[in-house]
């Protein structure tokens, strides 16, 4: 336990996580694992989903008590007990999403922020040593906007002010660009870089992008299944050295070739209208066609009408208007459609929009085809043993590991899930795929074999949407691509004939 406050490190600390190991019950998150950052420094974290990263953040902020191991902030040990006295050391956290208050001003947000807000706020006052305050920042933001009224760039911006404002010298981002576009991106970390080279910040960083770790970052440690993988310096490293470290001896699946002919128009939206929860325009007007043997890829900032659309075209929300047509035909998403037209659908968080998670992974893998022979007679007498036989059949051609077939899908992991939907989805023959952020969270190796089902289906002439938030994703895979800003279609080109500049100045609606 610390007495009273522990005292604040001089200018930027440095932290130390020697011998860290955590359990949850049986579950080791953590096996002792080494972390070190230079004080100055820019260190990336990386590892994939489950590697142990957000434990090992929440260890050094006081969230987790640790099994066993001891943190050093400036050379010094500490006890942190909770996130109060991670503050107290200089340490401080932004987070993947955003924790501003969207109906307060950006100046309520950063002085409410504090531990010492008077019963009485003198706002002027406030007001003159937050201008002060901003003076001495890289980053300029509208002190007297609403939240809710500012882009996700000048929010997270905002975010990154708040820690600075509460004098953290020490910050930890978790997954910071994950809603910026790529030039906000770049901007924002181009400017923590300059104050880390200017000596103010030591910054940990979570990320799964390389691109950012390349351009940003010092110094890399990598975590495989809660141990460390690796570590050392980003000048020594290449971005193939830190893939093959995060992913151990697992052989990542190969893409297919881009191959094959453009056929007919099999996918045609028309004038199409959605609403989102509130009752708010969140598709307006979008028209856009998919042929036979082609990727179109949708980009697009989180929110701004991509789930909405995908949504009507799975059936899970109503057109205001429009028309959708499959094939030449009227389109209503109803199963019977779906199944005619040999539609499939790669949904965004799969447990949740495409999986029952009690159920088995067999009976999961069933869906599309339960009621038919060989799984039903009748179209109600079910036959377990060929439910069984499919499920051994595709779990071992998707390579979905699961105890047993009997296993329910919920007890699997977030990659193995998607492996279960892709084997259910693209098992048979499919003329038109929907895929919606379909590698979400994902590990390498699922998203190797995601992105080579998605290529293969598309070589074998199915015509396929991808909705994705994850550029690098779109421009690999799309051959033409789209952006999406405030549920409306503003650029498109030919993917080989873009770059992230231009699209990503369209995201921001420029």
């Amino acid at each position: 336990m610390i007495i009273g406050e522990p005292p604040l490190p001089e200018g930027t600390p440095g932290i130390d996580a020697i011998a860290m190991t955590m359990r949850f019950g049986e579950f080791v998150a953590l096996d002792n694992v080494e972390l070190k950052v230079r004080p100055g420094s820019f260190h990336a974290l990386l590892g994939e989903n489950g590697a142990g990263k957000s434990t090992l953040v929440k260890c050094i902020m006081g969230y987790y008590h640790p099994t066993a191991g001891s943190i050093l902030v400036g050379g010094r040990e500490q006890a942190i007990a909770n996130p109060k006295d991670a503050h107290a050391l200089g340490l401080g956290m932004v987070y993947q999403h955003f924790t501003l208050v969207p109906a307060m001003t950006v100046a309520e947000n950063l002085v409410l922020a504090r531990d010492d807000v008077p019963a009485i706020v003198n706002w002027p006052r406030e007001k003159k040593e937050l201008e002060a305050f901003l003076a001495r920042m890289p980053f300029k933001v509208p002190l007297n906007a609403r939240v809710s009224d500012i882009s996700a760039g000048e929010r997270q911006k905002c975010e990154i002010l708040k820690q600075l404002y509460l004098k953290r010298r020490f910050l930890i981002l978790d997954e910071p660009t994950s809603v910026l576009t790529p030039a906000e991106a770049d901007e924002v970390l181009g400017m923590l870089r300059n104050m880390v080279v200017a000596g103010e910040l030591t910054i940990l960083m979570i990320t799964h992008k390389f691109r950012e770790v390349m351009a940003f970052a010092d110094d890399v440690t990598i975590l495989r299944r809660g141990k460390l993988a690796g570590h050392g310096r980003v000048a020594d490293l290449t971005p193939d050295d830190m893939a093959r470290t995060m992913i151990g001896a697992e052989e990542l699946t190969v893409q297919p070739a881009r191959i094959g002919e453009v056929t007919a128009t099999r996918l045609e939206l028309s004038k199409l209208n959605a609403l989102d929860d509130a009752g708010a325009v969140a598709v307006h007007d979008i028209s856009l066609t998919v042929r036979g043997g082609e990727i179109v890829g949708i980009a697009g900032v989180s929110g701004n009408g991509q789930r909405q659309l995908v949504e009507v075209l799975s059936g899970q929300r109503e057109a205001e208007s429009g028309e959708i047509r499959v094939a030449g035909d009227l389109y209503h998403a109803s199963r019977e459609e779906m199944r005619q037209h040999k539609m499939s659908l790669l949904p965004e968080e799969p447990l949740k929009n495409a999986c029952v998670g009690g159920m088995s992974v067999a009976d999961n893998i069933a869906f599309r085809e339960f009621d038919r022979a060989p799984f039903a007679s009748g179209g109600w007498w079910l036959n377990r043993a060929a439910f069984r036989t499919e499920a051994e059949r595709k779990i071992g051609l998707y390579k979905i590991k699961t105890r047993t077939p009997d296993t329910p899908i919920a007890a699997l992991s977030g990659g193995n899930v998607q492996r279960a939907v892709l084997a259910r989805e693209l098992g048979g023959d499919v003329e038109v795929l929907i895929a919606a952020n379909p590698c979400f969270g994902l590990d390498f190796a699922a998203v190797a074999q995601i992105h080579a089902e998605i290529m293969a289906a598309r070589n074998r002439g199915a015509a396929v949407l991808l909705v994705s938030e994850d550029l690098d994703e779109l421009l690999e895979l799309s051959d033409r691509l789209m952006v999406i800003f405030h549920g409306e279609l503003v650029y498109e080109a030919r993917a080989g004939e873009t770059n992230l500049t231009e699209i990503g100045r369209h995201m921001a609606g420029h």
